[in-house]
């Protein structure tokens, strides 16, 4: 079986737009949530999103035409896989080595909802020719593999929430089994919308809160419910031999992954953390972790009542006792939910973490949950050595991932 690292990162997000500006704001417990600016909300209970500011798409494109024929969520994810291609210094390689496993939790809901309004509106004849290849999910993969000519395997894999913790999770697969040399791993989300927050809201799902400070609150007693976010988040997960041939910077390996699902709730979690706890399992001993190396876990934490409290009765099934001793933070607090995106995001969070030494805060807690009662990284950064991060991602439908970091020995 061969070793996978991370050789290049990058992100489009509501803290920041590269990954310089990412860190810093995961450092200094900068927090990107905010009134809504993309539409009127004065009809809506959910007036708070966390969206992402100044980001220009034709910095990405080489072919300026293209901007006006993709949705958002792939012009985030164009963003953010140049960023990570450019940082991993790859130029020439055998097109059939290099893969691309990108998805999204919902896809190009910019479009339906503008193609939907001129079909009403206008009638049949004016729904654009680029409709069905704007919407689709799978087509931020299929860009992103044309821009770089990825002929090796492609996964656009949808699992909601833990979308792109399932990308990088099965692209550290395709690489340590040799079906791959390079693959770009991550997810793309654009869905800060009317109908997005409509539907999110009416299943209960959003925040009613309407002070930014206390809207994505995980594991706060009073939280209710998580705050929207977007934006795009890439990793080049490559074959730790074909790095080093390179010469490659390498941030962290991944050794470990696990994939499950609960089988039991459109929406809801198990409430015996039954999925939750056998994926983190699974990552954990097939990263060969014991609960005396330094970890830190990076939560799903989504700053729902259920999530919360059912996640760490998983992280204390997996680990018992020793679940005390082992800091837990969601960088939610501070990116909101970036759905589709938010594994890949929060794997280049724990990566930073392994790099930079440091522990990101879950920001905005307050009031102590006798439910929620691990240590969650309050308010604050953390300085902090640390040897492996388990990254969770849990999804509508049950779906749950954990992908395991590691320092590089």
């Amino acid at each position: 079986m061969r070793r996978v690292v991370i050789t290049g990162m990058g992100i489009i997000s509501p803290v920041g737009n590269n990954i310089a500006d990412y860190c810093d704001s995961l450092k200094n417990g900068r927090v990107g949530i905010d009134y809504i600016t993309r539409f009127d909300t004065a009809d809506y209970k959910v007036k708070i999103a966390a969206e992402v500011k100044n980001f220009n798409a034709a910095d990405y494109y080489e072919d300026k035409s293209e901007i006006r024929r993709t949705d958002m969520f792939v012009q985030y994810a164009m963003g953010a896989a140049v960023q990570a291609m450019s940082d991993s210094g790859i130029s020439d390689m055998d097109p059939t080595r290099l893969g691309v496993y990108v998805g999204s939790g919902v896809g190009g809901m910019q479009t339906f909802v503008s193609e939907t309004k001129k079909l009403m509106d206008r009638g049949p004849t004016r729904v654009s020719p680029f409709f069905i290849t704007m919407m689709i999910s799978n087509m931020a993969a299929g860009t992103i593999a044309m821009r770089y000519n990825a002929q090796g395997p492609s996964m656009p894999i949808v699992s909601a929430c833990a979308t792109s913790g399932n990308t990088v999770g099965e692209a550290f697969r395709a690489i340590k089994h040799g079906y791959a040399d390079v693959i770009i791993a991550g997810g793309a989300e654009s869905t800060i919308c009317p109908l997005s927050v409509a539907g999110f809201t009416n299943c209960l799902a959003l925040s009613e809160n309407e002070d930014p400070a206390r809207a994505s609150i995980p594991f706060d007693k009073e939280r209710n419910g998580f705050v929207m976010g977007e934006g795009a988040a890439m990793l080049i997960l490559e074959d730790y031999a074909h790095a080093k041939a390179r010469n490659a910077r390498i941030y962290a390996e991944v050794c470990g992954y696990g994939n499950t699902c609960d089988a039991y709730h459109i929406t809801a979690p198990h409430p015996e953390a039954a999925g939750a706890a056998a994926a983190i399992s699974l990552a954990v001993k097939e990263a060969n972790i014991s609960v005396n190396d330094k970890i830190y876990i990076n939560a799903h934490g989504t700053s729902t009542p259920m999530n919360d409290r059912t996640e760490t009765l998983a992280i204390k099934k997996v680990f018992g006792n020793a679940a005390y001793n082992i800091p837990v933070s969601s960088t939610k607090s501070m990116t909101g939910h970036m759905l589709g995106a938010a594994g890949a995001a929060e794997a280049i969070a724990g990566t930073l973490a392994i790099k930079e030494s440091f522990l990101p805060p879950t920001m905005g807690y307050r009031v102590p949950d006798e439910e929620c009662d691990l240590d969650y990284v309050q308010n604050a950064p953390r300085r902090a050595d640390i040897d492996f991060v388990l990254s969770n991602s849990f999804g509508f439908g049950g779906h749950n991932a954990c992908i395991a970091l590691k320092k590089l020995d």
